[in-house]
């Protein structure tokens, strides 16, 4: 996303902190905002409408108010079912409003941005319960073992299954055994608007790794790291980027031995398949 959708989605997230720090539920305004996104997304002629640049700010929240707030009745409102019923609440509908009179260059990118915004919700909940380094944790897990599992993750990524049918099963597999804004946020990623559900889960991960100002390296080894070598690993790391990093472990016997470190776009590979990569390459070359 970029100029004007950028700047628009930033003061949409930051609304949304504001209301969670302000004493709004998180987990409610998130599971709220992911509802409307699926509204949105099913209805284009109304992402039209509520991004049009010509319509006067007070119309376009008179028209939120009318079909989203507690006053509106009719169809869109009974779209409205992920949260048990037909009601949205009033912090939801002041964020949606306030993304209305914002400017967007795509349609979709207000769809996209209040996506993130329910993501924000759930995250900034988390926080506030001191879950946010878990529920990275979680998320960063589950994405791998969904990829690691070829028949669940056909399941999980198979479009031909109604959305809340894959939604379904990530909450059966996780209610009760991971923190309540994992359980969310798997269950929207299952529906996987862009992209597949484990890259999905990757950005949702890195937004809670951005909520505090570090980098995520995912770091690859055959054996699984002690806690010593972790810590003095994300020290050295943290150095080198002059910033704190996040370590997700990834155990994978066929690199060997050695690490392979991917930070970003950055890779740094010393295992010993990807020494013996180089070889072959050099041997051909």
């Amino acid at each position: 996303m970029r100029g004007a959708s950028a700047r628009s989605q930033q003061s949409v997230l930051d609304k949304v902190d504001q209301l969670v720090d302000g004493g709004a539920d998180g987990p409610t305004v998130g599971d709220e905002l992911f509802a409307v996104v699926g509204v949105l997304d099913a209805q284009p002629v109304l992402r039209r409408l509520l991004t049009d640049p010509g319509a006067p700010a007070e119309a376009k929240r008179g028209m939120v108010d009318q079909l989203f707030g507690s006053g509106g009745k009719g169809r869109i409102r009974s779209m409205l079912s992920r949260g048990g019923g037909a009601k949205v609440s009033e912090p939801a509908v002041e964020t949606l409003a306030e993304a209305a009179t914002l400017r967007w260059q795509s349609t979709r990118d207000l769809s996209d941005a209040l996506e993130r915004a329910g993501v924000t919700a759930h995250l900034a909940a988390a926080e506030q319960e001191g879950q946010l380094d878990e529920v990275e944790d979680e998320l960063f897990r589950f994405g791998r073992v969904v990829h690691g599992d070829p028949e669940l993750r056909a399941a999980v990524g198979n479009r031909s299954l109604p959305i809340e049918q894959r939604r379904q099963l990530v909450g059966e597999l996780l209610e009760g055994r991971a923190q309540v804004a994992t359980v969310a946020l798997a269950r929207q990623a299952a529906g996987a608007r862009h992209g597949s559900f484990e890259t999905t889960m990757d950005d949702m991960g890195q937004l809670a790794a951005q909520r505090r100002e570090r980098l995520v390296a995912t770091v690859t080894s055959a054996v699984e790291l002690t806690d010593d070598e972790r810590r003095r690993l994300a020290q050295a790391l943290g150095r080198h980027y002059g910033r704190e990093l996040h370590l997700n472990v990834v155990v994978d016997p066929n690199v060997m031995g050695g690490l392979a470190v991917q930070v970003g776009d950055d890779l740094i590979d010393g295992t010993v398949s990807g020494r013996l990569q180089d070889a072959r390459r050099r041997l051909t070359d």
